[in-house]
């Protein structure tokens, strides 16, 4: 399947970038869904756009938290990084 050479390429499973796109604000919060999304998964690392500076900040002070957050509910492997980008058209 798709899904298996993705995976064995390196990429992140359907299951785990249908979890992160598709549960955002379930999974960080309402608040930093708000002011935040993400926009892309590079192997096991998040890319999250964020509308401002300061909640670039924000999030990688919440980095490891967030970090946890995700792999119970989306497994162990499925992210061990978040890379936040101050992006504000493409944030919230």
């Amino acid at each position: 399947s798709l899904d298996r050479i993705v995976r064995h390429l390196g990429g992140p499973s359907a299951d785990v970038t249908t979890g992160i796109f598709g549960r955002w604000s379930e999974l960080v919060g309402e608040a930093v869904a708000a002011q935040s999304r993400p926009v892309a998964m590079k192997g096991t690392t998040l890319v999250v756009a964020v509308s401002d500076p300061a909640w670039a900040t924000q999030l990688r002070f919440l980095e490891h938290d967030l970090i946890e957050r995700l792999q119970v509910e989306l497994g162990q492997d499925a992210i061990d990084t978040i890379e936040v980008r101050v992006r504000p058209e493409q944030a919230g």
